[in-house]
């Protein structure tokens, strides 16, 4: 039973598998090795994981899943003053999650990045998400 364990706990990598970005392979008990992301990849959805983790940005997104709006739109829905309302906006639009529109004299926001629905679906899911009237 001792050269089971044993087989059990080495590092078998397969021959025939392409070797990972970082050029291991960790079999561990599985047949088949583990997909894993970059961690440059990671790093940078880290970053924007860290971006998005705000109430008033998860509001802001909820708000432009659904439509455009203007900033002044937005900071009134999430009670803020405009400037840290452009602020959020700024912050979000750096990381690739939204775009902008200037149409005459305002300009309207929008979702960029079609995973956030995604990842907005996942939170309403788990924390809920009601009508509110703005």
């Amino acid at each position: 039973m001792q050269g089971a364990t044993e087989s059990m706990n080495e590092f078998h990598p397969s021959p025939s598998t392409p070797p990972l970005e970082t050029g291991l392979h960790f079999m561990g008990l599985r047949d088949t090795p583990l997909q894993l992301s970059n961690l440059d990849s990671l790093s940078a959805a880290a970053e924007c994981l860290k971006t998005v983790a705000h109430p008033h940005r998860l509001r802001i997104l909820q708000m432009l899943l659904q439509e455009d709006f203007t900033v002044s739109e937005l900071a009134e829905a999430c009670e803020l003053p405009s400037a840290m309302a452009s602020e959020h906006l700024r912050l979000m639009q750096r990381c690739g999650l939204l775009n902008s529109e200037k149409v005459g004299r305002k300009v309207y926001y929008r979702v960029a990045e079609p995973h956030i629905k995604d990842l907005l679906q996942c939170i309403e899911g788990r924390f809920g998400v009601g009508p509110v009237m703005i």
